[in-house]
């Protein structure tokens, strides 16, 4: 197999922990404008009011506030997708689910991930000259060429997928609470690890999680270093140190190294279970939906520091989320502000999480790079994860991958303050709770959004809201109703004006797509793909660092 011959290379070619191709990135001749660094940040979970500079009741994220005052806060800013896989996805590739594949999450037994033919925001920049990181949460694939390191990354460090996907010795707090890993002195005896002939050592352990619970409660939950795993079960109360370390370190090492770098993080904050260090005596008392958030903005914080200490002129410093917050907040003090309270009245306290409500997908952004992005400067501009993909390509001076159509624009005149202009059009895709996965069936033109279906969201309760389809779109002015709490009626001007630009929009754009060369992620799974450092001892526990 092809890429097990470049794992070894790769392997072989490890040095303090990075990853440094065999490629010489010199250039001769009339000198160049250095090539920007490029940070990214992702949150995971993260409500649009969380970020006390969108106006939160409670502040309690001095570190991101400091930074929109030293830069550009965007406060009509959305992710690509209402979940993890498919917002991540487009944020490397700058397309849509329909385009790049994934439509939906991959599992912990996915055989495949974002599809091989797509190319990353690392793949891209790696050719450049940039020493390329990921650290944290991955969730595009783990198994064999899917992995970080071979979709462009020098260096990973981090989880394959979400922290709930697998059991710990510390859970963190959910609601309801998954339980902690089983625990043992010795080997499993060989008539424990098997429920039938021939099954896999960690085939036997999948199937003892409860799908009712939706726990992981055999298959504790790895941290790799690379290619290897260095810790299962991960310690979730030291992640986000682990997380500034290594990202710090990184920053360090290309910085000496005199090259450009990409670093992108994906944290682990603000998804459940969440966590907090030291941990809470009474966390519901004690407020640990902003306990978390602070131990978050503390993070981000300190990655801001270290690169403010070694490259603040040219480094372009970006913070955003995936998606808006999950249903198991219900219970967790969640999150706060004008787009975070629709859902709960909508049907009775459910997610925002896979819907394509505004509390789905408007998430906080902000971008810092001193001295080219003016300060304290809020921008309206309709804009999207995807867009951060061709405007780092277009900062970088390198050149978007051929062959394909792209969602995603380069906001570069947005950030350095000379336009307001972002997309006219922007469109939500199904993320899983009404209609098919990836579908186009809501649509924002200028303040107008429309859905051609609704509902399906899981309630704090457990119950789920009906689907409804929608022949003739529901269609909002976000302007006069940012809360989406009254459609326009069918029969007034403005709908009827409205109505026929939105239906020619979308038919252009499915059109556009079918014609596009668009991928398919392979979802299939096999137990025996799980992470597992050591089959033998139960949770496949292990620990190197």
């Amino acid at each position: 197999m092809g890429w097990l011959f470049l794992k070894v290379l790769l392997v072989g070619m490890t040095f303090s922990g990075f990853l440094y191709p065999l490629v010489d990135f010199s250039i001769s001749g009339r000198t160049r404008a250095p090539k920007p660094n490029i940070v990214i940040i992702l949150a995971d979970d993260m409500g649009w009011g969380d970020l006390g500079a969108n106006w939160a009741e409670t502040k309690v994220t001095p570190n991101l506030d400091k930074m929109a005052s030293e830069g550009m806060r965007f406060v009509d800013f959305h992710a690509a997708a209402s979940t993890c896989s498919p917002s991540r996805a487009s944020l490397l590739t700058g397309r849509l689910g329909l385009r790049n594949g994934v439509t939906h999450n991959f599992a912990v037994t996915s055989v495949g991930g974002l599809p091989l033919n797509e190319t990353t925001l690392a793949e891209v920049l790696q050719p450049a000259g940039y020493a390329t990181a990921m650290i944290g949460k991955w969730h595009l694939g783990h198994h064999g060429p899917y992995h970080p390191n071979f979709r462009g990354f020098d260096y990973y460090f981090g989880i394959p997928y979400s922290h709930d996907m697998g059991c710990t010795d510390t859970p963190g707090y959910n609601h309801p609470p998954c339980p902690a890993c089983p625990q043992s002195d010795g080997l499993w005896r060989i008539s424990e690890l098997f429920s039938s002939p021939g099954e896999s050592l960690v085939s036997a352990k999948i199937s003892h999680r409860s799908p009712e619970r939706d726990c992981y409660t055999d298959v504790a939950l790895p941290l790799y270093e690379n290619l290897n795993i260095v810790e299962q079960p991960v310690n979730l109360s030291g992640l986000a140190r682990k997380y500034t370390e290594k990202a710090a370190e990184f920053i360090e090492q290309a910085s000496t190294s005199g090259r450009p770098f990409l670093l992108y993080v994906g944290l682990a904050h603000m998804h459940v279970p969440l966590t907090a260090t030291p941990p809470l005596e009474n966390p519901r008392s004690q407020r640990l939906y902003h306990a978390s958030l602070r131990e978050m903005d503390s993070l981000v914080g300190r990655i801001k520091d270290k690169v403010d200490h070694v490259a603040k002129e040219n480094t372009l410093f970006w913070f955003t989320g995936d998606n808006g917050p999950w249903a198991q907040k219900c219970e967790l003090a969640g999150s706060t502000g004008p787009f975070s309270g629709l859902w709960q009245t909508r049907q009775g306290g459910s997610s925002a999480k896979q819907t394509t409500w505004e509390g789905g997908h408007r998430v906080p952004a902000l971008a810092y790079w001193p001295g080219r992005v003016p300060a304290n400067v809020t921008s309206t501009a309709l804009l999207s994860v995807l867009d951060v993909f061709p405007t780092a390509i277009a900062l970088a001076g390198a050149s978007l991958p051929p062959n394909r159509n792209f969602d995603g624009l380069d906001a570069s005149e947005v950030l350095f303050g000379r336009s307001q202009a972002g997309h006219r059009v922007l469109f939500h895709p199904n993320s899983g709770a009404a209609g098919e996965y990836g579908a186009l069936q809501t649509v924002r033109l200028d303040h107008h959004k429309a859905f051609y279906v609704t509902g399906g969201a899981k309630a704090c309760d457990g119950s789920m809201g009906p689907e409804q389809h929608h022949t003739s779109p529901l269609i909002f002015n976000l302007e006069d109703d940012a809360a989406e709490a009254v459609p326009l009626q069918r029969g007034s001007s403005e709908y009827q004006a409205v109505l026929p630009k939105i239906t020619r929009i979308l038919a252009d754009a499915l059109l556009d797509i079918a014609h596009d060369n668009s991928s398919q992620a392979d979802y299939t799974q096999d137990p025996s793909v799980t992470p597992c450092c050591d089959p033998y001892q139960i949770a496949c526990r292990c620990q190197t660092v």
